[in-house]
């Protein structure tokens, strides 16, 4: 899917970008989609550990995620687009292979595009928590 959308251009291609991105990068563990939606220059400005990284770093850290909640999954919840960036609000849960606890965290994520590639990321996460059995969640 991400091919169909590299090659869109404008902020209606480049959301579409960003949502596949995350459906296949996370949802679908295929962390192969680095190589096809990222640039190899790429830059994540709030990488692993708060800390610029490229995309090896951030692929690492998607592994080790996925290893620590098998389910892991996101869930864009809205976005905003204009010129070359796109903005997300998302939600992620997953379940602590170790605990078996439920843990959810919110994001907001501000991807730059250009040449159909994502180049940059900037990224605010909040404390992952655990979700109660009740469902609870804020």
């Amino acid at each position: 899917m991400a091919a169909d959308t590299a090659s869109e251009s404008g902020p209606d291609g480049n959301t579409r970008l960003v949502i596949s991105h995350f459906d296949e990068f996370v949802n679908k563990r295929d962390l192969s989609a680095i190589d096809r939606n990222v640039a190899e220059d790429f830059l994540d400005h709030d990488g692993p550990g708060g800390k610029p990284a490229g995309r090896d770093a951030d692929r690492a850290m998607m592994a080790r995620m996925h290893q620590m909640f098998p389910d892991l999954a996101v869930e864009v919840l809205d976005h905003v687009a204009q010129g070359d960036k796109v903005v997300v609000r998302n939600l992620w849960t997953g379940t602590n292979a170790q605990t078996g606890q439920r843990v959810e965290f919110h994001g907001f994520v501000m991807w730059r595009i250009a040449d159909g590639k994502i180049i940059e990321r900037w990224a605010t996460v909040t404390p992952m928590h655990e979700i109660s059995a009740a469902g609870f969640t804020w």
